[in-house]
């Protein structure tokens, strides 16, 4: 008798196997007893029928509540109306009774849930959001790999800031003070696409800013990438691919998790390049002419970048942002010195900004003048400034949020449920 996950009974018709899993709802009518399974892979129906099965196998599906975990005998059948499998159940173990599971079918509040999130995980959305950050994942490795970019890892604990813009945790390090934790990967990718050429990292940063908005997190992950001789157009070309390459893996690969979710495809499907590009200045203009307050040369705050996102039906990269407000590391623009080559990437339907990404200034007196300007100690960049004296070339990057590329993707209210595990200002547990 073969073992079986339920992704795979359709392979399974009119078959025994063993199931092996989570009951995550049940019922009872009568004789029947139908226990809502979950395996890891999906979920299915078993049905128990007393008339058909020992009387000992009765009584122990009698014992099952939420979340008990079990090992079933069943053959499968197919559902005489829908395009799902079932099992009809021959044999039951019971692995371990769960009693008293906290998390209900009644509404739980959100504080509630996140202190319970160990176990909120189980939960059909938050099981189908988990899948879909897993297809992102692999779909951006997929992607980079085959366009020449090459995994490199950079270190967690840094000794400066990678932005002047943003709030760092501090760390104690032995007998050399202080070190931070990472912000970004990107100014150790700008060394390694000296040996490789075109380079990314992905993984976990930490941003210290107070902010409780639906889209901040202080622990999250991102993937930054690199790439030598490539120029501000080039760059967003880059961008509009890769993004449009992962929402069409999403679509293809998670059918039934964004039916979970119940998720709006139309938007999705409509990703595709080349997308919208607008200047700052413009977008500024167009806020106002939609009823906003926003000033010329300042940033877009969060509701700004909500209404203007839902002012367009696929993303929209704005760029040429004032220099004043940008990183020391990105290029003037040399047709306005005053602004800087960059562009962030706002996620259509209200979702905000899910990519930042420039060219990087090459030349290494400009740069000195950019650490001045920014306050910044040169020391702590000598490396930095080595990479603009042997064999400087004009490169660019970006980086995208995996958090807020989920929430978009998966329409979540907030990005708090687009991680296993939420780090914000108020919250460290569980």
């Amino acid at each position: 008798m073969a073992n079986a996950f339920i992704k795979d009974l359709n392979k399974h018709l009119d078959q025994t196997v063993t199931v092996k899993g989570w009951v995550h709802n049940l019922r009872s009518s009568g004789k029947i007893s139908f226990l809502q399974i979950r395996d890891g892979t999906g979920f299915c129906q078993a049905i128990v029928n007393q008339p058909t099965v020992k009387p000992e196998v009765w009584e122990e599906a009698k014992k099952i509540s939420l979340e008990t975990s079990v090992i079933l005998t069943a053959k499968v059948s197919k559902h005489p109306k829908k395009e799902e499998y079932e099992l009809q159940v021959e044999d039951l173990k019971i692995v371990q009774a769960a009693l008293d599971y906290p998390i209900g079918k009644k509404e739980h509040g959100p504080d509630f849930l996140l202190d319970h999130r160990h176990l909120w995980l189980r939960a059909p959305k938050q099981w189908a959001i988990q899948r879909i950050r897993n297809t992102i994942t692999l779909a951006t490795y997929e992607w980079m790999d085959q366009h020449n970019f090459l995994k490199i890892d950079s270190p967690i604990l840094t000794p400066a800031a990678c932005e002047g813009t943003t709030t760092l945790f501090e760390v104690p390090y032995f007998d050399l003070g202080k070190a931070y934790l990472s912000q970004s990967g990107q100014l150790y990718l700008e060394a390694a696409i000296f040996a490789h050429g075109r380079c990314y990292d992905f993984g976990p940063v930490f941003r210290a800013e107070k902010s409780k908005t639906r889209r901040h997190l202080t622990e999250f992950w991102m993937m930054d990438a690199e790439a030598a001789f490539v120029e501000h157009d080039e760059n967003i070309k880059i961008q509009e691919e890769l993004i449009s390459f992962i929402v069409q893996k999403v679509l293809e690969k998670n059918k039934n998790e964004l039916t979970i979710l119940e998720r709006d495809t139309k938007p999705l499907e409509n990703v595709k390049p080349p997308f919208y590009r607008i200047t700052l200045a413009q977008a500024a203009e167009k806020l106002r002419a939609m009823g906003a307050d926003t000033k010329d040369g300042e940033d877009l705050g969060g509701e700004e970048e909500t209404l203007l996102s839902k002012s367009f039906d696929k993303p929209v990269f704005v760029e040429k942002y004032p220099a004043k407000i940008k990183a020391f590391y990105m290029k003037r623009d040399p047709e306005n010195s005053d602004l800087v080559l960059c562009a962030d990437l706002l996620a259509p339907e209200g979702f905000g900004e899910i990519i930042g990404g420039s060219q990087r200034e090459e030349n290494i007196d400009v740069l000195l003048e950019r650490l001045k300007e920014h306050n910044l100690p040169r020391e702590a960049f000598e490396w930095y400034l080595d990479l603009r004296k042997y064999g400087s070339v004009p490169h660019s990057g970006f980086g995208f949020g995996l958090e807020r590329l989920v929430a978009w993707i998966c329409n979540l209210e907030h990005v708090r449920e687009s991680i296993p595990f939420p780090r914000m200002i108020y919250r460290m547990t569980p």
